[in-house]
């Protein structure tokens, strides 16, 4: 079985077919999925997918992208749904530096300052979102020791990886690994022990080749997963069962 780290059901694309595409990820070798949210509405939707499905868990957070309004209001709702059942991390939370109509970097820098805050506070690890604004990212672990956590869609050096890893950090891979002008990336997968390797689809983003520019979906995992294993000379079944052992461990969850 596959366990997808990262994907958003919440997402419109999803909306001709997703209860039906949602109860058939078990027979389709899909085990467990994490939907992060971006805003408090969607993270309030990721809990009640975990409510609807038993192989659905949730991650609650507010996204940079989506910080401009944030409060004192919506720290509290999400504290709040952090600790409803089945919520198992804070994310998706960061930093974006990408957009230019983005929240201000000073503002999105002390939105994410708050909702590390709250992991720490709940002893819960967190969904780091890092485009653009690798250094700050890597600053504000700095600046919480006591939290631990995955960078989704890592796409640092080395070097950088090294750091996160010493200190008990996760990374996770998507689609994104099988482009062709992935760089990165495949450098840090052959380099990186597989036990703090985490597979994601980012869903509905970022399908794997060759399904490169459709919708994503969970059960392209097992494209990743190929990829990963031609760079690590394994089996993919290998990085199928060590990947399910990761996320259960990161998220605290029974296998």
């Amino acid at each position: 079985m596959f366990f997808d780290t990262h994907a958003h059901y919440d997402d419109e694309k999803f909306d001709p077919d997703r209860e039906a595409l949602l109860s058939s990820m078990m027979e389709g070798g899909v085990g467990c999925i994490v939907n992060p949210g971006c805003t408090v509405e969607t993270s309030r939707q990721a809990v009640e997918f975990a409510q609807t499905y038993a192989h659905m868990y949730a991650a609650v957070g507010i996204h940079p992208e989506n910080c401009h309004d944030t409060g004192n209001e919506e720290f509290e709702q999400i504290e709040a749904l952090a600790q409803k059942p089945k919520v198992v991390a804070i994310g998706e939370i960061g930093l974006d530096y990408y957009w230019e109509e983005n929240p201000p970097r000073a503002f999105q820098k002390e939105v994410f300052a708050r909702q590390m805050a709250i992991a720490g506070k709940l002893n819960l690890p967190v969904v780091v979102h890092d485009r653009d604004a690798h250094g700050d990212c890597m600053d504000m672990v700095r600046a919480f020791p006591n939290v631990r956590g995955e960078f989704h869609c890592y796409s640092g050096s080395v070097e950088d990886a090294k750091i996160l890893l010493d200190r008990g950090w996760y990374l996770g891979f998507g689609g994104s690994l099988t482009f062709k002008n992935a760089r990165r990336a495949p450098d840090v997968v052959a380099y990186m022990p597989l036990d703090r390797l985490l597979l994601e689809t980012d869903a509905p983003y970022l399908a794997p080749v060759p399904y490169r520019g459709k919708r994503n979906d969970s059960k392209y995992l097992p494209l990743v997963a190929a990829r990963v294993a031609q760079l690590k000379g394994i089996d993919a079944k290998e990085v199928e069962q060590i990947t399910w052992d990761n996320a259960c461990r990161f998220f605290g969850i029974n296998g």
